[in-house]
């Protein structure tokens, strides 16, 4: 019952591009080599840090960080603006690169992706030298580094390909699974965030071999759905495939105020042109869903969301607001100011073209 559930046959390759938006810039300028730089918003303004080098990181600077919070950790760190054209040139070179040896890619954002080389393409047979010759590609090609991980399956793939960082390369073979999931921190398993990992904690759940002592039932009673996937990965089961047209599993869009919202009037007009973005969008897609979801940073940077959903689709400007303001209206906004608004829609219905390729996967909207 302890063994892995396993296919000693499924080769998957996770890659990650390394500080992947700081290293383009460091690259082409080299005055930002060696030094601390956040690309992102200015600390001056309601900026956010898309991305920080690994120079910034010793310093605690991370991704989604306040720019603001940033420059207080570094002071002399270097803030420079996103260059996303760039980026996304940067990136579709590394998808060549990765279909030189399959075109089993699933990508998950313009610097990572899952590739399923059980099959490649010049017939290597190796999935630790394709993820060698990948990245000796893109480091030879783009001046860049890449992180890989390499197993049997993308949740395994996904946490090697972290471990080394940067330019790491790490395989865990079929022997090597359930030792290497049984010696994981709970911290590091997909839906654990810090009040999960602090209430595992408190129940002396410290790695997957603890959470293995559970029963599904058990997982489930405490920690709800999540605890149905808690049960089959610690026993090394992921059978998802490398999807190559990733669903679309929500549209929306946010903004980031230049100052703190602090009345509804405000609140309604920003909601307004939100939704005016989330309504082309769906157009676009031609989509249409039955969740619609509102979401609202205050000015201490905590954040909450509420949603509502319908018995049949919907796509309607019209039905977006007033929802969106609906569900607003329901929050405690006394003496509370915001700094960000979000609508999105999920729970889509059929789709009305499918098989349609998303030109903006893996766009990042960290400021407004």
């Amino acid at each position: 019952m302890n063994e892995p559930h396993v296919s000693p046959t499924r080769k998957v390759i996770h890659i990650d591009m390394d500080a992947f938006y700081a290293s383009v810039e460091q690259r082409d300028f080299p005055e930002y080599r060696g030094k601390p730089l956040a690309v992102g918003g200015s600390p001056t303004g309601r900026g956010v840090v898309a991305t920080a080098s690994y120079e910034a990181r010793k310093f605690g600077v991370r991704s989604a960080m306040s720019s603001r919070k940033a420059l207080q950790l570094c002071p002399h760190i270097i803030f420079v603006r996103p260059r996303f054209e760039v980026y996304k040139a940067v990136s579709t070179h590394i998808r060549e690169i990765f279909s030189r040896y399959t075109d089993l890619i699933e990508p998950l954002s313009l610097d990572e992706a899952f590739l399923d080389v059980t099959e490649d393409k010049l017939e290597i047979g190796s999935a630790l030298q394709i993820a060698e010759q990948i990245k000796t590609a893109i480091k030879t090609e783009l001046n860049l580094t890449a992180s890989a991980g390499i197993s049997v399956n993308k949740f395994v793939a996904k946490i090697a390909s972290d471990i080394n960082k940067p330019d790491g390369l790490t395989f865990i073979g079929p022997s090597k699974v359930e030792a290497f999931i049984n010696a994981l921190p709970v911290e590091k398993f997909f839906g654990v965030g810090k009040v999960t990992a602090d209430k595992m904690k408190r129940m002396q759940l410290f790695t997957g071999a603890d959470l293995k002592k559970l029963s599904e039932n058990d997982l489930v009673k405490h920690f709800g759905k999540t605890g149905h996937f808690f049960y089959k990965i610690v026993r090394g089961i992921d059978n998802r495939e490398v999807q190559t047209e990733r669903e679309t599993k929500s549209l929306g869009a946010e903004d980031t105020f230049m100052y703190d919202l602090s009345t509804i009037e405000e609140m309604h007009k920003e909601l307004d042109k939100i939704g005016v973005t989330v309504f082309n969008r769906l157009q676009k897609k031609q989509l249409k869903g039955r969740t619609i979801t509102l979401k609202i940073k205050y000015s201490d940077f905590t954040q909450i969301t509420r949603n509502h959903s319908f018995g049949s689709p919907v796509g309607d400007l019209e039905i977006i607001l007033e929802t969106a303001k609906e569900l607003l209206a329901k929050v405690d906004m006394e003496e509370k100011s915001v700094r960000l608004l979000g609508i999105s829609l999920s729970n889509f219905g059929e789709l009305e073209i499918r098989s349609r390729r998303s030109k903006d996967s893996g766009q990042l909207e960290l400021f407004g």
